[in-house]
């Protein structure tokens, strides 16, 4: 697959773009598209297959882990559980080393990629193991809503010539702070009310991120990226969930 887009990557710089490409329905993403859009068409529909199919596992295993109740008591009661919990937490940030340096070598990308959404969605599944239920699904149709209509500006915006690529570095920085306030949080709790300061700040960061990696997705990742496109916004989405949950976890 590697070489099949390669050749046709190279197909596309040696053939001209013609107005009967966008007529026979494959029209152009952005203004001065240099490439061929059918091309870039087909890499976002398969990085959002594999995004759909990485979230069809987190809510898999997320529902187990919820449901049965034995899976969750054994992690917070017992000291094995809790250093296995610990492990899950560690385990995606290890697995994304190796997995951003064979992300285009297959068959190793996906399974790497499998390691890291079973390992995240477990984790993700017992911190919603003792959420109400009410307060898991608000949170997952504000998520899937928020999502949905930033993707469809962000494609809406490309198409009319707005970049959002200088946001890079604003969202790291914003990231940085926002992860040492967490720290903070952890050492120094300073109540329900910066938990939900907290959550907001976090949910604003996200969505931001969502606008920027689906612009990359438009624009800057080569079809070889697709793995890793898909890790950004699937670790966009479930940060994202994981923001509102904390919004209505603190305000419950």
């Amino acid at each position: 697959m590697k070489f099949y887009y390669c050749k046709m990557w190279q197909q596309t710089w040696n053939t001209p773009y013609r107005k009967d490409d966008v007529e026979g329905g494959a029209r152009p993403l952005y203004p001065a598209m240099l490439e061929n859009p059918q091309l870039r068409w087909g890499f976002i529909r398969k990085v959002y297959s594999i995004l759909s199919l990485q979230l069809l596992i987190t809510i898999a295993v997320g529902a187990v882990v919820v449901t049965v109740h034995p899976i969750a008591h054994f992690f917070v009661s017992t000291g094995a559980g809790l250093a296995l919990y610990i492990l899950l937490i560690i385990a995606p940030f290890i697995t994304l080393s190796p997995l951003y340096y064979y992300h285009q070598k297959h068959p190793v990308n996906f399974l790497l990629l499998g390691l890291f959404t079973v390992t995240l969605a477990f984790a993700v599944g017992l911190t919603c193991a003792f959420t109400s239920g009410k307060v898991i699904l608000e949170s997952v149709i504000l998520t899937a809503a928020v999502v949905l209509s930033l993707t469809i500006y962000t494609f809406w915006a490309a198409r009319r010539g707005h970049d959002f690529n200088f946001l890079g570095p604003f969202l790291f920085g914003a990231l940085m702070v926002l992860m040492l306030f967490a720290f903070i949080q952890l050492l120094f709790p300073l109540g329900r009310l910066s938990v939900m300061i907290y959550g907001c700040l976090a949910s604003i960061l996200f969505c931001a991120y969502i606008i920027y990696d689906t612009d990359s997705l438009i624009k800057r990742y080569t079809y070889d990226e697709y793995i890793w496109a898909a890790v950004g916004l699937y670790l966009d989405v479930i940060n994202l969930f994981l923001s509102i949950l904390t919004i209505f976890r603190a305000a419950e």
